[in-house]
């Protein structure tokens, strides 16, 4: 499918994603961990100490994250790395943030 192609039509699975990852994108939490996994790869550990929360807070929301494809990790050794999954959504979340930010 060509990118700049407008979809003609909406199956119900395509709307349950598309809702999902809005209902991803609005909340605060969530929009806190997808900024920063879109600077670098963290493990929950990580993410927990540069965001101010508490590691159950973040594996919580990376479980959520990860079932809508928006994260992925890497194992290594016992520690698991995350990273943003979607650079779709990512460019709508950093594209948010810039109308967020414009005076």
């Amino acid at each position: 499918m060509d990118e700049n192609e407008p979809i003609k039509t909406l199956d119900e699975e395509t709307l349950f994603v598309v809702s999902q990852t809005f209902k991803a994108l609005g909340d605060p939490t969530r929009i806190r961990i997808l900024h920063l996994l879109f600077q670098n790869e963290y493990s929950v550990n990580d993410i927990a100490e540069n965001l101010h929360l508490r590691q159950s807070t973040v594996s919580h929301q990376l479980r959520f994250l990860k079932n809508l494809r928006l994260v992925k990790y890497r194992r290594e050794g016992t520690t698991l790395f995350y990273s943003h999954d979607d650079e779709h959504v990512m460019n709508v979340l950093n594209q948010t943030i810039k109308h967020a930010c414009h005076s």
